[in-house]
C-alpha cells in the first residue's frame, strides 16, 4: 500500500511537470495566446472581470483551460469553482509577465520560494495565491472565489481547493 502511494505520488509530481514544461513553451510568446475570454465572462462576476482583464493573456489563457478541463470532469462543480479556476493565477498581475523571470523562478522548489518575502519575481510566484486572494477581495469577488484563489495551492483539507489545485497541476 505504501509503495503504491509513493508511486502515484511521483507519477502525479512527474505529470505536473511534463504540464509545467507545455505551460511554459505556450507563455514564450504573448502573440501565441488566445484566451476564451467570452467564455470567461460569462462565468464572472463584474468585479471578478475586471480582475481577470488585467491577466495577462497567457495565464488567462491557462485559466480557460483549467476551468474549462475541471468542468469537462466535474460537470455539476459550482459557479464560485469555476471562477475561482479562471483567476487562481491574478496575483501574478501584480507585476509585469516576463518569460525568463517565470523560467527561473520555476526552477525553484515552492516551499524554498515561500520563505521569501512576497516581492519581486520569486516572492511574487510563490505568494501569488495570497496576493491574487487580497486583489480579489479589494475588487469585491464573491468571498468563496478569494478563499478558494488563496488556497490553490495549499487546499488544507478544502475538497474544491483540493480539486481546484489539481487541474491547475495537470494543465
Amino acid at each position: 500500500m505504501r509503495h503504491r502511494t509513493l508511486l502515484q505520488r511521483l507519477g502525479r509530481k512527474a505529470r505536473g511537470y511534463v504540464a509545467k514544461i507545455r505551460r511554459l513553451l505556450r507563455s514564450v510568446r504573448v502573440e501565441d495566446a488566445h484566451p476564451d475570454d467570452a467564455w470567461a465572462h460569462a462565468r464572472l462576476t463584474p468585479a471578478e472581470e475586471r480582475v481577470y482583464a488585467a491577466m495577462d493573456p497567457r495565464d488567462r489563457e491557462h485559466a480557460c483551460r483549467v476551468a474549462q478541463a475541471l468542468l469537462r470532469g466535474h460537470p455539476d462543480v459550482g459557479a464560485e469553482v469555476v471562477a475561482a479556476a479562471l483567476l487562481h493565477d491574478c496575483g501574478k498581475s501584480v507585476r509585469p509577465y516576463r518569460v525568463a523571470e517565470r523560467v527561473l523562478v520555476g526552477l525553484i522548489p515552492n516551499r524554498l520560494a515561500r520563505l521569501l518575502p512576497p516581492v519581486g519575481a520569486i516572492g511574487i510566484r510563490a505568494h501569488h495565491p495570497e496576493l491574487g486572494a487580497r486583489l480579489l477581495a479589494h475588487a469585491g469577488a464573491r468571498p468563496r472565489v478569494c478563499r478558494l484563489v488563496a488556497r490553490h495551492h495549499h487546499p488544507g483539507g478544502d475538497p474544491d481547493a483540493t480539486l481546484l489545485h489539481e487541474y491547475d497541476d495537470r494543465e
